[in-house]
């Protein structure tokens, strides 16, 4: 094969592998219950593939072939064990389902099950999070180590913890009764927003990874809908994320300029997406129960608006924030209002409110020090502006940002 076929089947081994892991650790690990087991065998499956596609040709059904790999790699691994007389009935069993599924080309789609089990309360609440990422949607432990602000390593040590706590407790791999959804329904919304914020982030309005794991967290959230169509949180995250992916078009300027959303073009937004989110609000807010997740999305409901007014209700918006400080005071969450705040009433008052937050928990965090500069060159503090400029600068990790920051501060 010449070296552009090979890199071709690279390329296409790296989409089939971003696109098919989740699903198929989901239902790999739904019949051995051992989540470790079925990602090392969907590792092993992979490592093969790069080896054999270059030489034999992509095959017709590429996730088949990964299923069947690892189907022969975790009936192995079950014999190295030395538990095979135990494990026969399990081992008949996986051969048989998976060779149905790989014949019929078509196997069920266990994502959710999975979701559920690492929100299960015998794993660690701080964990809950950081493993569906990692099992459900394919993160590596360095890229959610950065996301929680822990080593690589540590967070390795802990999500190997937390696998062989799914493995050595028994947990059922099934969605949980009706009566068992609300107490672990937050921890999976948690994740969902958490995979969506992850790929936004990454995005930088260009990159396919990041473009896949924010359609990843819509696509579970629009399947947790179906499962709880009366939970109004769950219609709050899927109108919140709705509203977000409406602006992706307008996030970047030519070159890759970055575009901040006062700046953003509504022209450029999705219609289609942000009247999809009005619904889900709609229907949410009909519930009679507020969540977080709700009010973020009406916080984006009243930016959307400005696609037809032409204008931002920043009063509305602060209102809203207010309610939401009150229920879910985290970081962003503060620092957000108090930029509403100051659009609202001035940037001494925006300036009041981000004085009010623990200075010890802002020092790495840069939206802070962005909106801090801001309103501190708005009130013609030049030299105190242009220190928070330095820090926001600093913590900046998309060049685009950095850039667009380094204009402002002049």
């Amino acid at each position: 094969m010449s070296e552009s076929g090979h890199e071709s089947t690279h390329r296409t081994i790296e989409r089939v592998a971003r696109e098919s892991y989740g699903r198929l650790v989901a239902y790999l690990s739904s019949h051995t219950r051992d989540v470790a087991s079925a990602e090392d065998a969907l590792s092993n499956a992979l490592v093969k593939a790069l080896t054999t596609w270059p030489r034999d040709g992509v095959p017709q059904n590429p996730e088949a072939w990964l299923l069947t790999s690892a189907r022969h790699s975790l009936i192995d691994l079950v014999r190295h064990q030395q538990v095979a007389v135990a494990s026969e009935p399990t081992l008949l069993l996986l051969r048989e389902e998976l060779e149905e599924a790989i014949l019929s080309a078509e196997f069920p789609d266990e994502r959710l099950k999975l979701l559920f089990v690492c929100a299960h309360p015998a794993i660690d609440p701080a964990m809950h999070t950081p493993l569906m990422l990692q099992t459900v949607l394919g993160l590596d432990a360095a890229r959610i180590a950065h996301a929680f602000l822990v080593s690589p390593k540590t967070m390795g040590q802990r999500l190997v913890r937390a696998k062989t706590k799914i493995r050595d407790a028994g947990i059922q791999f099934e969605v949980p009764q009706e009566r068992e959804l609300p107490q672990r329904l937050d921890a999976v919304l948690e994740a969902i927003y958490a995979a969506f914020g992850i790929g936004w982030d990454d995005m930088a309005g260009v990159d396919q990874r990041g473009r896949d794991l924010a359609e990843e967290a819509i696509w579970l959230a629009r399947v947790l809908l179906q499962l709880m169509p009366r939970e109004a949180e769950v219609r709050g995250l899927l109108a919140l994320m709705l509203y977000c992916e409406a602006r992706r078009a307008a996030r970047r300027g030519p070159e890759g300029r970055y575009v901040p959303l006062s700046e953003q073009n509504p022209r450029q937004w999705s219609l289609l997406f942000i009247e999809e989110a009005e619904r889900h609000l709609a229907e949410a807010s009909s519930r009679g129960k507020t969540g977080r997740f709700q009010l973020e999305a009406a916080i984006q409901s009243v930016h959307a608006e400005r696609a037809r007014s032409g204008k931002t209700e920043w009063v509305a918006i602060m209102l809203f924030y207010e309610h939401l400080v009150r229920i879910s005071p985290a970081l962003g969450t503060q620092t957000g209002y108090a930029a509403a705040v100051a659009e609202a009433k001035g940037p001494e008052a925006g300036l009041a409110v981000l004085d009010t937050i623990d200075p010890e928990s802002v020092s790495g965090y840069q939206p802070y020090w962005a909106v801090r500069a801001h309103l501190l060159q708005q009130l013609g503090k030049t030299s105190e502006a242009a220190d928070a400029f330095d820090r926001a600068i600093g913590l900046a990790e998309d060049p685009a940002v950095r850039q667009f920051l380094l204009q402002k501060r002049g």
